[in-house]
């Protein structure tokens, strides 16, 4: 047998598997986000129509957007453009933050001077395999305004409590921060990889130059450190689009749908409204920006190559 026939006869069961398990099913789900499918069509399908883009537009609401929009009306805005703006503030703000407390994290395992290394790797890690449910109940209890932990220890340094999860101006930032404790040991790992790959000869060469540590993180950390990077950051960028569990166990979208996100906004429609024609099409929608923030990631990341 030559070597392309047994790569194929290896490679085969695997793309059968992702073709059956994956492929259909996403297929089934871009067809069923041109129909009208809910719970009537699920009872008969006789009431299953097809009605190409207008779940789509129905989600959109291009006028009524614009208008609030414009207007800086987040109240009067549609529902999806209010759970895209808070997406939007969930990745901009927590994919950095996550990925500067996991490089932080690596860097300080990697330092010679750092002891019990293993231990501290796996006790970094252990919120990354934690399940999302269990530990957001009990940050739920950590942000109590009366009784919360975290409320306790500001009330000793002075400052007033703070209502997290009822007042809308801090219940987003109460979930990043949720966010960030339970998935930055997952990018730690990546990163601590990409510094033990890094020659320490660059660094050796550097010390006899007389460059800092400051000029040799910066020179030498960071450029070598480029590609891992880029792939943490496009693996967290497209994680945190999907935000789901942590409004959903701890604010259930509340208050005043300061943290409803597109990914729980899909799953009320779907499950709670039962119109899965227009959960597709959310989910497609929020395909595309994943798809689009990525290429964007890429591009920036070539442009940037060409120019050093």
């Amino acid at each position: 047998m030559n070597a392309p026939r047994a790569a194929w006869t290896f490679v085969t069961p695997a793309l059968f598997v992702l073709g059956v398990c994956f492929g259909l099913p996403v297929i089934a789900a871009l067809l069923l986000s041109f129909t009208d499918f809910d719970l009537y069509a699920l009872a008969d399908l006789k009431n299953l129509r097809f009605v190409w883009l207008d779940n789509y537009v129905d989600v959109l609401q291009f006028p009524r957007a614009w208008s609030a929009l414009l207007n800086w009306n987040y109240e009067q805005a549609p529902l999806f453009w209010k759970s895209l703006i808070n997406t939007l503030y969930f990745v901009v703000v927590g994919v950095p933050l996550s990925i500067a407390a996991s490089l932080g994290a690596a860097l300080l395992l990697n330092s010679p001077l750092a002891r019990f290394k293993g231990f501290f790797r796996t006790a970094l890690f252990a919120p990354v395999v934690t399940t999302v449910v269990a530990v957001a109940v009990i940050w739920r209890y950590l942000f109590h305004t009366r009784y919360g932990l975290i409320n306790y220890a500001l009330g000793h340094l002075g400052i007033a409590q703070i209502d997290w999860l009822g007042d809308p101006h801090f219940s987003m930032p109460a979930i990043i921060i949720f966010a960030v404790w339970k998935n930055f040991g997952y990018n730690m790992i990546i990163l601590l990889a990409g510094l033990q790959g890094i020659p320490q000869d660059l660094y050796e060469a550097a010390r006899i130059d007389g460059a800092s540590a400051w000029q040799q993180f910066r020179h030498i950390t960071l450029p070598m450190l480029r590609p891992v990077m880029l792939l943490v950051s496009i693996i967290t960028v497209a994680g945190y689009f999907q935000l789901f569990a942590e409004p959903y166990v701890m604010t259930r979208g509340d208050p005043l749908q300061s943290t409803v996100s597109v990914l729980y906004y899909m799953f009320e429609e779907g499950f709670a409204w039962w119109n899965l024609g227009r959960a597709s099409a959310i989910a497609f929608i929020l395909f595309i920006l994943i798809l689009a923030t990525t290429r964007l990631l890429l591009r920036l990341a070539r442009t940037k190559d060409d120019a050093t």
